[in-house]
C-alpha cells in the first residue's frame, strides 16, 4: 500500500508519516521495486497508535516509550499507568498555568475602561512587567 493510502487511513498526512519515519518514532517500510514504500496493515495500526498518543498531548518521546511497551508483551500494566500518570499530571500543572494566566488576564481586563480614552491600565501593568524582568 502507498503512502497516501496509509495516510488516508491512519488519518495523517504524508509529511507527518515521513516525519515520524524519519526521527525514527515508526519503522521505515520496505520499498516495492518501483522503489516507493510498500506499507502493511501494521503500518497502518501503528501510525494510528501515534496519532491516538498525539491527539491526547502525549510528546515523541513518550510515544517512543509507550510503542514500547506495547511492544513488549512481558510488560507491566503498571509501568503503563505510570507513563499515562505522569503525563496527567503535567497536564494538571499546565492547567494551572493557564489559570494563572487567565486570572492576570481578567483582572488587566477589569482595571481597563475599555473607552475612546488613550489610558490603558493593561499596556501600563505589560510594560512594567517587561521591565521587571
Amino acid at each position: 500500500m502507498n503512502i497516501g493510502e496509509v495516510a488516508k487511513r491512519a488519518g495523517l498526512n504524508s509529511r507527518t508519516i515521513r516525519f515520524y519515519e524519519s526521527i525514527g518514532l515508526v519503522s521505515q517500510p520496505d520499498r516495492a521495486r518501483s522503489g516507493y514504500r510498500d506499507y502493511a496493515e501494521k503500518d497502518v495500526h501503528q501510525l494510528r497508535f501515534v496519532a491516538s498518543a498525539r491527539a491526547l498531548g502525549f510528546s515523541v518521546e513518550e510515544i517512543r516509550q509507550l510503542l514500547a511497551l506495547y511492544d513488549d508483551r512481558a510488560r507491566s500494566s503498571s509501568d503503563v499507568k505510570r507513563l499515562v500518570l505522569h503525563h496527567v499530571e503535567e497536564i494538571d500543572r499546565k492547567l494551572q498555568e493557564l489559570a494563572a494566566m487567565r486570572r492576570t488576564l481578567m483582572h488587566l481586563a477589569e482595571r481597563c475602561h475599555g473607552d475612546q480614552r488613550p489610558e490603558c491600565p493593561i499596556l501600563d501593568e505589560l510594560s512594567l512587567v517587561k521591565r521587571q524582568q
